[in-house]
């Protein structure tokens, strides 16, 4: 039996902390995992850069784009050729890249020599013409695709035409937490004796924080000792075009519905460790969010794997994650749906728990270890695939020269 040729060197393509977004500390968790986990294989990243001054990255980052500079990925994928590696992990997502609809990053992909094993982080239903056009190339180039959710699958196929077989769905990664009472966590932040609801990520107006806060008089009627935690910084793009508009309209929001008291607004960007911390203060997780073309969501993610019930609006991801009695949905935009059911799980300690542990054993299979392990398969099988591929060429190749000396050799007998 043929075994996987064995991978030496990985680049890993994607934003990278301390850059702050979803993606960027997606990449670097990915990084570190695969890593931890195979301390054989090297790993290096080459992050893009959104701003002219770039960030203190940490020494595993050798190369940087810059977005918007298209020479500059001509220049990465020259880097990437010549530093012997096996293959290139690359995570997607449209703004990210620049050029219309990310196609600066159509460059890159044509000039690498490797195989190119590409995370989706956005898969679009409706996509516009620049988008299908990116689209359609980056799964021509990649060598196998990664999606986080049965529904990111079906749409790869049925939108896009993407071969069935080059796909993998592996779970968003999530970091280890142990399943333990919120009352533990509760005395770091001054909350001990309250209920403690939770939503954190990037601040932007598509969260839809606003629903929980017009929930929330009606929840704090019943019971009094809720505490509603909005942990996370404004996005950066967002504080970019609009400022801090988004988060001082939910304070407003707070004041006018008189909740201001029962609300705590973390404006900060937390690592990891404390991160931990706060989910695991929570007795409630709640994403709000208002659309639902969002096919993978770290918060919920992370949320979820630590054994939360979370009570949720139906956006692609939470709708596959949350099925099966592991988390409650509630219908877009509608406030009183997510204080019927924050309250019937305050009242029914026995289905919170029972929610909160089916979501603690799927989630399992999430923590970061595991998802390296599916990366790793995925990334040999890309590799095997490159090297079939490359035997087949060169066997090609090599009856093609056949053929055309006993071509010449007829020919010249013939002459003869």
């Amino acid at each position: 039996m043929e075994t996987s040729p064995k991978i030496e060197k990985i680049a890993f393509v994607g934003n990278y902390l301390p850059r702050k977004c979803g993606i960027a500390t997606f990449t670097s968790d990915l990084l570190t995992a695969v890593t931890a986990r195979y301390p054989q294989t090297q790993c290096f990243a080459v992050p893009v850069n959104d701003v002219e001054e770039g960030y203190e990255y940490p020494r595993v980052v050798r190369f940087e784009i810059e977005e918007q500079d298209l020479s500059s990925y001509q220049r990465a994928a020259d880097f990437i050729n010549i530093s012997n590696v096996d293959l290139v992990c690359l995570q997607h997502e449209f703004g990210i890249f620049g050029g219309p609809a990310g196609s600066h990053l159509r460059v890159l992909l044509r000039e690498l020599k490797m195989p190119v094993v590409t995370t989706l982080h956005t898969v679009l239903r409706e996509p516009n013409f620049e988008q299908r056009r990116v689209m359609q190339e980056l799964i021509a180039r990649s060598t196998r695709l990664v999606v986080m959710a049965q529904r990111a699958k079906q749409m790869l196929q049925q939108v896009y035409q993407a071969p069935p077989a080059k796909i993998d769905l592996i779970p968003h990664g999530i970091p280890d937490i142990p399943l333990v009472d919120p009352n533990s966590y509760k005395d770091r932040f001054g909350v001990e004796g309250k209920v403690v609801l939770l939503t954190f990520g990037l601040l932007s107006p598509n969260k839809g924080i606003e629903q929980v806060l017009n929930a929330l008089p009606q929840i704090l009627g019943e019971f009094p000792a809720v505490i509603y935690v909005v942990m996370g910084a404004t996005h950066p793009h967002e504080l970019q075009e609009r400022g801090e508009a988004y988060r001082l309209s939910l304070e407003n929001l707070a004041r006018k519905n008189q909740v201001e008291k029962n609300v705590i607004f973390y404006n900060r960007f937390v690592e990891l460790e404390e991160l931990k911390e706060f989910i695991g203060a929570a007795d409630l997780y709640i994403t709000p969010y208002l659309n639902e073309a969002q096919i993978t969501s770290g918060a919920l993610a992370y949320a979820f794997g630590a054994g939360k019930a979370v009570v949720s609006t139906p956006y692609w991801h939470a709708a596959e994650l949350l099925a099966e009695d592991r988390g409650i949905l509630v219908p877009f935009g509608d406030s009183g749906a997510i204080a019927r059911e924050v309250s019937g799980l305050l009242r029914d300690s026995a289905r919170r728990q029972a929610i909160a542990k089916n979501a603690y054993k799927l989630g399992r299979e999430m923590v970061w270890n595991n998802v390296a392990r599916l990366y790793m398969a995925a990334f040999e099988q890309a590799r095997l695939k490159d090297a079939l591929r490359s035997r087949e060429l060169l066997v090609t190749k090599t009856l093609d020269r056949q053929q055309h000396v006993a071509q010449s050799y007829i020919s010249n007998s013939a002459a003869v």
